[in-house]
């Protein structure tokens, strides 16, 4: 811009001096072409004029260009100032997120039974036990001598008794069953909590189940969840039992998939059986025009077979016997003239494969348990195994270890937290779940009878953890470390883990109902347990505190 003006002024003085009107005739020549001088002095004019507003329009256009230069300069600043923080946050959610990730994935896939894993979630967990005053030794033991250790006499006088009585109706059941056309049954094997030794709560109650085969030439295939077969996710556990004829092959005979000449002849299949008529699927207890093994037909059967065989004996006995629960088949109950009643399940399994695994056609059923959408899915039981263990690792720990103890104790205050506000979704078999967990992690030496107080609260803890990620997995389904001595079989082994509380996922005002039943029963131990607790003298706690150390 001064550039500009200092020519403009320039132009101006020039004009000035060499314009001729501006000097007076006397003082000066006037030149012969006027005329012409004028035009060319226009003429630069002019030229001059254009010159200058060619001048004026790129100075203006330098200026606009710096101010926009500037202008996206202090743009880009900004964003460079802005963008260092958002990148920088950006990069670490994103790998806060994949360590969240890494760690969910190595939970769910990594050993879920490991030791160390357990005793770090011990240290951490515990949240509800924040100012509930729990029993001490002392306490626990008095709780334990007077309201528990009593019940150990009286189930074993009810197992003599339940046994032999179930002895002798078996027997009566196998003579007024037709050998050639009922299903035939084996000796009873007593199983849960009454043959553990860690029943607490009146009534007892024997659990027994029955095997039982098909008659000649038949037999039981099974198939479990496990096996390749496309089982829906609410039916793992279950599986199907097929009767087939003992000469038949698994997959069938090629005569039934090939289609023979008319000269020609099965050597294995007459013309006459090639094909099961409905009725003889149906008298082996199959569902209709199916080869699968239907549970409430097993039941029909069993009942009206148990009816027959106590109408023959029951002029030995001076009691009557009667079914006593309509959701349960196989509930029995033994009335005495005095009024005294006895109650037992006796139950019908069949055997799978070679083993101690059973298929059991009903069992009790809690809120949790969904209905089967068809009778031909069976639950199995791993009953036997379970007592077994429990006999085989109670070898290896202390003299009078506490493991059993804890149980009771956990199974005691759980009934009682139950009858003050209701049922809920945890089972006994979930609490001898977490402890056949807590025996298999642990050591020997861990399970001391002193030692009553920490492992009951470990126990509680494990729990609290398992309900607050919904996760409790079955013991021996997917658990690789399962004792060689038991022979369990290496196709549930290499399952995948069984988790018993994905229903709590479903169903949500259940596992709210089970959690709060579970927080009220932390805060009820101490009243629970000094409920049936008589006075400690000083000199006899003192005396426990001295044995303990």
């Amino acid at each position: 811009m001064p550039v500009g003006i200092f020519r403009v002024c320039l132009v101006v003085i020039t004009a000035i001096i060499n314009h001729p009107f501006l000097f007076p005739k006397e003082n000066g020549t006037v030149p012969e072409n006027t005329e012409e001088i004028i035009q060319k002095m226009k003429e630069r004019e002019e030229s001059l004029r254009l010159q200058k507003l060619r001048l004026e329009q790129e100075i203006a256009d330098q200026e606009a260009a710096q101010q926009a230069l500037e202008k996206a300069a202090k743009v880009v600043e900004e964003i460079k100032e802005e963008k260092v923080p958002w990148d920088m946050w950006t990069a670490l959610s994103m790998v806060i997120f994949l360590l969240i990730e890494l760690w969910r994935q190595d939970f769910q896939e990594g050993n879920w039974q490991d030791t160390g894993a357990e005793e770090d979630d011990m240290a951490v967990l515990g949240k509800a036990f924040k100012g509930v005053a729990f029993p001490d030794k002392a306490t626990l033991a008095s709780f334990y001598e007077k309201r528990i250790l009593g019940t150990t006499g009286d189930m074993a006088r009810m197992r003599e008794m339940v046994e032999g009585f179930a002895d002798d109706l078996l027997e009566a059941l196998r003579s007024v069953c037709n050998r050639d056309a009922d299903m035939e049954v084996e000796d009873c094997m007593g199983v849960g909590s009454m043959y553990e030794n860690w029943r607490v709560r009146k009534p007892f109650v024997c659990d027994l189940i029955v095997p039982f085969a098909p008659p000649e030439p038949y037999c039981f295939r099974s198939q479990i969840w496990c096996s390749g077969d496309n089982f829906p996710p609410d039916e793992q556990g279950y599986g199907t039992i097929k009767v087939c004829r003992a000469d038949e092959d698994v997959a069938g005979c090629i005569c039934d998939k090939t289609k023979l000449g008319e000269d020609m002849l099965c050597l294995l299949h007459s013309q006459g059986n090639t094909s099961r008529p409905s009725s003889e699927m149906e008298d082996l207890l199959c569902f209709k025009n199916t080869q699968y093994l239907d549970a409430d037909q097993v039941m029909k059967w069993f009942q009206i077979a148990v009816t027959k065989a106590w109408n023959k004996i029951s002029h030995k006995y001076e009691f009557d016997l009667s079914f006593s629960l309509l959701d349960s088949p196989g509930a029995l109950k033994i009335k005495f003239r005095s009024g005294k009643s006895v109650a037992f399940n006796l139950t019908p399994v069949v055997q799978y494969e070679n083993s101690d695994v059973y298929f059991i056609s009903h069992f009790p059923r809690n809120e949790l348990a969904a209905e089967l959408p068809s009778s031909t899915r069976w639950f199995l039981t791993f009953a036997v195994y379970e007592r077994r263990f429990i006999q085989l690792i109670s070898k290896t720990l202390p003299a009078g270890a506490c493991h059993i103890s804890c149980l009771q104790i956990l199974s005691f205050l759980h009934g009682k937290q139950c009858s003050l506000t209701g049922p809920s979704g945890l089972t006994n078999y979930h609490l001898k779940t977490v402890l056949l967990h807590l025996l298999q992690a642990r050591p020997g030496q861990d399970w001391a009878p002193e030692k009553l107080e920490a492992r009951l609260q470990d126990m509680l803890k494990f729990l609290e953890k398992c309900l607050h990620e919904k996760k409790l997995y079955h013991f021996f389904i997917g658990n690789g470390k399962v004792p060689a001595e038991l022979g369990f079989p290496i196709t549930f082994q290499r399952a995948e883990p069984l988790n018993l509380f994905r229903p709590f996922v479903l169903h949500r005002e259940v596992y709210r109902k089970t959690v709060d039943t579970f927080h009220e029963m932390l805060r009820n131990t101490s009243a629970l347990i000094n409920e049936y607790t008589v006075h400690i003298p000083l000199a006899h706690t003192n005396g426990i505190h001295k044995e303990s150390i």
